[in-house]
């Protein structure tokens, strides 16, 4: 069998399996499948930049560490329109309107790079106070702000790949975008190091044995690197590329959703009915981010040591959760899908199987990490006190796990219904009203000690779990409804 046979046994198309009909469990595996590589590979950018920053010096792993929430936020705030574009894409592909569903797509692309380019000039001109505000030290501050200038700047062309994701997800196309993301992840890795530390003193070539190329290549350019404005640029510059590619793909090929630029012309009457999904979407991505940034103000209290600790511990913490991100955002196609199809309880029943199986999973991979905690954190770093840090957040965290995996389910089928609001009620509630004051609280008044905020993350994760369990339990999910249909244009 051949390499390309067995991906092929492995990832199913959309034309390989029905969303609205028959098995609740196959389909959901491969629809979440392709979402936990492209997540994994998302990922790998952050990691790229953590493991090769944290080559570069302690404060420059502590600067992303204050850059990434601010990443967060901005992304947060426009990606209301992203969710709310694959939700009316999974309804009416559901319902079998394809015009519509094309309608919806072409007119999400329109505002949501003109909503990219407002929020990615705000965030330029703001980056300074923002970063101040959280607390960044002196030493720390200019190599934040000069990663965030960047980002800033380059933020349409990210936020335009991850609304081309959504929307090929809402259609239930995941292979696709998948493949995108492995070639810009690639080329991200290549270029990382290179632009960071240029040609002289790169542990890249170190590592790889090439000590000679790596002379005559600085002897030929010059080139020292850009420190930590060069990750920066690699995330970029390959994001953008990434872009252009799924617009290609959405204009001109025959997979997946398309769009049309004769109906990307802004039509404000959609743009409310947007606004009506996409707000309460944003609500909750914005609540998010604006707990991590209030949660990184307290950690910011602590030495630097802690904020690398912490900076290391959450991108550790995001890759575990690559799994329940991605079964939530099947089961949010699947219940946009078998609502649109009129299918309810076939709805409901993926949501309760998808929360089962990511308590089990999660779960066995918070014993992993439990066991593991003090190797997985030394691959970031080989300072012993960040090293200490970081394991003693693993402990508290690593054990709730699976609490997330059911949280994420649940929300997930509440965002597919279009009960945007319902799912941003809950994330406000466990990290705004739980997580952030017994962060501070305990922090503080414990004997000034960082473990009070790891507690945080435990009671808050389980309390997120029980929430949302409760709260799906009453049903108010079901009267989500195609009803933001959109006109045609033939």
């Amino acid at each position: 069998m051949s390499l390309w046979d067995r991906l092929n046994s492995v990832f199913k198309s959309r034309d390989e399996f029905d969303l609205t009909s028959g098995d609740i469990a196959r389909p959901l595996f491969y629809l979440s499948l392709p979402i936990v590589v492209t997540n994994l590979l998302q990922t790998a950018y952050n990691l790229a930049d953590t493991f090769w920053l944290g080559q570069f010096s302690t404060n420059a792993l502590a600067a992303i560490s204050f850059a990434f929430p601010m990443v967060f936020l901005l992304i947060a705030l426009g990606m209301g329109l992203s969710v709310a574009g694959s939700v009316l894409v999974a309804q009416h592909t559901g319902a079998e309107e394809e015009s519509e569903a094309e309608y919806a797509a072409s007119q999400t692309v329109t505002f949501s790079l003109l909503g990219s380019l407002l929020l990615g000039a705000v965030g330029y001109l703001l980056v300074g106070p923002f970063l101040d505000l959280l607390g960044a030290s002196p030493e720390v501050l200019p190599l934040a702000t000069d990663y965030m200038q960047v980002i800033s700047l380059g933020l349409p062309f990210m936020f335009g790949f991850f609304v081309f994701v959504a929307l090929m997800r809402g259609y239930g196309d995941t292979i696709t975008p998948m493949l995108v993301m492995f070639g810009s992840v690639v080329l991200n890795i290549a270029i990382d190091p290179i632009l960071i530390f240029g040609f002289e003193g790169n542990p890249l070539f170190t590592m790889l044995g090439l000590g000679g190329l790596q002379s005559q290549l600085f002897a030929a350019t010059g080139y020292t690197g850009s420190g930590i404005q060069g990750a920066a640029i690699a995330t970029v510059f390959s994001r953008s590329l990434a872009l252009v590619v799924g617009l290609y793909i959405m204009f001109g090929s025959a997979r997946g959703v398309q769009i049309r630029l004769s109906q990307m012309r802004p039509d404000f009457e959609f743009f409310r009915r947007l606004l009506a999904i996409g707000v309460p979407a944003s609500i909750e991505g914005t609540g998010r981010a604006l707990s991590v940034n209030l949660l990184l103000v307290v950690v910011g209290m602590f030495p630097t040591t802690v904020v690398a600790a912490y900076g290391i511990g959450v991108r550790v913490f995001s890759v575990i959760f690559l799994p329940a991100i991605a079964v939530a955002r099947g089961v949010e196609t699947m219940t946009g899908q078998n609502i649109g199809a009129g299918e309810e309880a076939r709805a409901e029943k993926a949501a309760n199987f998808a929360a089962i199986a990511m308590f089990v999973i999660l779960s066995l991979a918070g014993v992993l990490a439990y066991v593991g905690a003090t190797p997985i954190i030394a691959v970031f770093t080989d300072d012993p006190e960040v090293i200490r840090v970081g394991a003693d957040f693993l402990h508290w965290v690593a054990p709730t796990f699976g609490f997330i995996g059911i949280m994420r389910s649940y929300t997930g089928s509440f965002r597919g219904a279009g009960e945007t609001l319902t799912s941003a009620a809950i994330s406000v509630l466990m990290l705004g009203v739980i997580r952030l004051p017994f962060a501070y609280f305990a922090s503080q008044s414990w004997g000034y000690d960082s473990t009070g905020i790891w507690m945080a993350f435990t009671v808050s994760n389980v309390a997120g779990a029980v929430i949302a369990y409760l709260w799906y339990r009453r049903g108010t999910w079901r009267e989500g409804s195609l009803t933001r249909r959109a006109p045609a244009d033939d």
